[in-house]
């Protein structure tokens, strides 16, 4: 399946809604709340929304927000990945991988020093990330379940760059939902 990756448009808007939606199934309702939080959001960095495109049809899509890091040298800026989105019928082929892939690329170029999120270590372990809290990172919250607050480190990362993590108010929102 060749696949672009490329910055969402303002045109990408729907497209991105219907992937989430198809994506996350009866968990979708929730999802697109924390994304249209995000997209209103301080934490929103232009040119960190990305989408897959296939055939002229968007098929995935993966957002980079800002996050703060609480440090001991003062708040430090850093980015989140969440949520990643694959429709179902082009999961298992790559997209997803490739978003992620892009998102670390571009947040690197860009001068990031790490990206955090929440997910299946299984998946994500596969595609740069380790477990956060061992790197200094604790969970911004106790419903995340062990293991899967998770951080890729990029090249601009020192061993400074530690603390408690502040998400914005949309992923905050997330993270007060009880997991199923």
């Amino acid at each position: 399946m060749p696949t672009t990756i490329r910055p969402e448009s303002p045109a990408d808007v729907d497209a991105v809604r219907d992937v989430v939606a198809a994506a996350f199934g009866e968990h979708a309702e929730h999802v697109l709340t924390m994304l249209d939080g995000l997209r209103a959001d301080p934490a929103w960095v232009d040119g960190l929304s990305l989408v897959a495109e296939c055939d002229d049809v968007v098929v995935g899509h993966v957002l980079l927000t800002r996050v703060r890091v609480e440090t001991e040298r003062g708040p430090l800026a850093a980015l989140t990945l969440t949520p990643l989105s694959v429709l179902p019928e082009a999961q298992g082929r790559g997209v997803g991988t490739s978003l992620v892939t892009r998102a670390l690329d571009t947040a690197t170029a860009g001068g990031w020093p790490l990206v955090v999120l929440e997910g299946d270590p299984r998946y994500y372990g596969r595609r740069g990330f380790v477990a956060a809290e061992p790197h200094g990172l604790p969970s911004p919250s106790a419903l995340i379940p062990p293991g899967a607050w998770q951080v890729a480190l990029l090249p601009d990362h020192e061993p400074w760059m530690t603390g408690p993590v502040t998400l914005s108010a949309p992923l905050l929102a997330v993270n007060d939902e009880p997991r199923v």
